[in-house]
């Protein structure tokens, strides 16, 4: 059966990537093309940033050559505009504008760390957005180190705690201060808190918690008491961001500019429109799923198995996704897992220590394998469907 359809694919980062390997092998040899756009030739491991920050290499894969037998094409550049009406998108491409049509677009792009909420954030703070920032990072804290400099982290999240920890055992010459307003794994329990707050001090971390911030200063940044915690260098984790995009073209998006979408994760506004990943406001049964790995990554293998069946005339079940573990590297020698409900509030079991590093690496390590083997045969993202707690209330009469 040949079906004459254009996929365009938006955004080459975890969920994209996968979106569009598995969706071109299970459209093979129908005459489907699968085009996939990134502004950069190099697939960006993001969740693996803070170990960039922390001096190591990770290993340079070239887009082409994830693609390579799958029949995808690629495209270099940045989306720039999206015509939701006449189908077509503006990408600027390294030789010039292009207006790349599509028949169905599957909107990948994602989110980065918002530094334009406080103010001094965006001249003086260092982000982990991308592998040219968190390089950049390196080298500065790299050369704080050998002078017994200072390190401020911003946000208490689970990223702004795996970059303290990781710049700390990496350069025990930096302080370290991590600054949050909330404490830091607050969706953990007591036990494996404690663990995590017991990393803190073995490594030297000071913790200011509770704490607003109200400026970032090319010294330091200025609480909202009006206390300055003075810094080398300042790292922000805190905040997110996605691109306007969206609702510049007139796709219904949430206040926070996310795509509103159905229960197979089509817009509500453009159908032909499919959102994954940060990109895509994705509600539950239990409520609505925040953006991570752990959950982008099933929203990408559920579009492409979706979009081929839709394709071939066949029918689709809603998305369903619970939530199964809080991964946290805590160093390259220490970790802790937070095992969870569905809603992501957590269970009593934790795993901490050598186990933890173990299945850390084993469950959010690079996806390239994951995307390799999956030209090959399928392969699942999804750790846990979510069971009871996905299903939708059965209404009584």
């Amino acid at each position: 059966m040949k079906i004459n359809h254009h996929v365009l694919v938006l955004g080459a980062g975890y969920t994209g990537m996968l979106c569009a390997i598995r969706l071109a092998r299970r459209t093979r040899r129908t005459g489907i093309r699968v085009t996939l756009v990134n502004p950069s030739p190099r697939f960006t491991e993001r969740l693996r940033m803070h170990q960039v920050v922390a001096g190591q290499e990770l290993a340079h894969h070239p887009i082409t050559d994830l693609l390579d037998g799958t029949g995808v094409a690629f495209v270099q550049g940045t989306a720039t505009a999206v015509d939701a009406e006449g189908r077509t998108v503006t990408v600027e491409t390294p030789e010039g504008p292009v207006e790349l049509p599509y028949d169905s677009l599957v909107y990948a792009l994602g989110s980065s760390t918002d530094t334009g909420t406080v103010p001094g954030a965006s001249e003086h703070a260092w982000t982990l957005n991308g592998q040219d920032a968190a390089g950049h990072f390196a080298e500065r804290i790299s050369r704080l180190a050998a002078r017994g400099g200072t390190v401020n982290v911003c946000g208490g999240g689970l990223t702004g705690a795996e970059a303290a920890t990781e710049i700390a055992e990496s350069h025990p010459g930096l302080r370290v201060t991590l600054i949050s307003r909330s404490e830091p794994g607050p969706l953990m329990n007591a036990k494996a808190r404690a663990h995590l707050y017991a990393a803190f001090e073995r490594l030297g971390i000071t913790l200011r918690t509770g704490c607003a911030i109200s400026e970032v200063l090319p010294g330091g940044v200025e609480l909202a008491d009006g206390t300055v915690v003075p810094a080398d260098a300042c790292l922000w984790t805190t905040g997110v961001r996605v691109p306007a995009l969206a609702a510049d073209a007139g796709i219904a998006v949430d206040k926070r500019g996310l795509i509103l979408v159905d229960a197979t994760l089509r817009s509500t506004s453009h159908p032909q429109v499919h959102a994954i990943g940060d990109a895509a406001a994705v509600h539950q049964a239990w409520g609505q799923v925040h953006g991570t790995c752990q959950s982008g990554l099933p929203t990408a293998q559920y579009t492409a198995d979706a979009l081929a069946r839709r394709l071939r005339g066949k029918s689709v079940k809603p998305f369903r996704f619970g939530y199964f573990h809080q991964p946290v590297s805590l160093g390259r020698r220490d970790a802790v897992i937070q095992f969870t409900y569905a809603d992501d509030t957590p269970r009593r079991w934790f795993l901490s220590g050598k186990p933890a590093v173990a299945y850390k690496e084993f469950v959010s390590g690079s996806p390239v394998t994951l995307y390799r083997l999956g030209k090959r045969v399928y392969v699942t993202a999804t750790l846990s469907h979510g069971g009871r707690a996905t299903r939708p209330a059965r209404t009584t009469r």
